[in-house]
């Protein structure tokens, strides 16, 4: 059965996603997209009138916006320890499942200089913000002081990121491993020197 025509616009965004991830955002075209797509070439233009920077844009919030669910749902965890555990498990289940072709979308946009459409690295930075948002929220919500907890929240974001990087370039899973483990051990030191906890512990 041939995907209805209705379903062209989110086919289209959810393969910009992908091929984001894979190819990186100059080799993501709008041939590119449609022939991963299946969607008609006379819908680009009805869906997206601004063309492909629309399209790229559009993909970046959605992915963004798609991660950032994910971590406020973890966030909503007992254990604010075992939520950072699991987002790293998520990108290292990720990288490891494609194969080692997958990276980030949001980062294949960040990276690129793109004069004639800087807003895409704009809605690049705004994902980012969202995520380390979400983790500073959850680290207050545990009792670190607000300052700390955006320090840290922005060190999670930078230490993936950065994982993903090195698990593509040097297809393992070590460097995801790793990052995962330093800021385990980091986030359990930091949250044992709560003032409360120091507190509880006595002399």
């Amino acid at each position: 059965m041939s995907p209805r025509k209705s379903d062209s616009r989110e086919r289209m965004l959810h393969s910009t996603m992908i091929l984001l991830r894979e190819y990186g955002a100059s080799a993501t075209t709008m041939d590119r997209v449609l022939a991963h797509s299946g969607a008609p070439r006379g819908s680009v233009y009805h869906h997206f009138p601004r063309g492909r920077t629309q399209l790229m844009e559009e993909a970046v919030t959605l992915g963004g916006g798609l991660m950032t669910g994910m971590i406020e749902t973890l966030a909503q965890a007992d254990d604010p320890v075992r939520a950072v555990d699991d987002f790293f498990a998520h990108w290292r289940s990720q990288v490891a499942d494609s194969g080692f072709r997958a990276g980030c979308a949001i980062v294949a946009v960040a990276v690129e200089t793109n004069d004639d459409a800087p807003q895409l690295a704009r809605t690049a930075g705004q994902a980012f913000a969202r995520w380390q948002q979400a983790f500073t929220t959850l680290l207050t919500r545990h009792g670190l002081p607000e300052e700390r907890s955006r320090r840290l929240a922005a060190l999670i974001v930078a230490a993936e990121e950065g994982a993903v990087v090195l698990c593509r370039a040097q297809e393992s899973t070590l460097p995801m491993e790793d990052a995962a483990a330093e800021i385990h051990e980091l986030l359990v030191h930091a949250l044992a020197d709560r003032p409360e906890t120091r507190a509880d512990t006595g002399p």
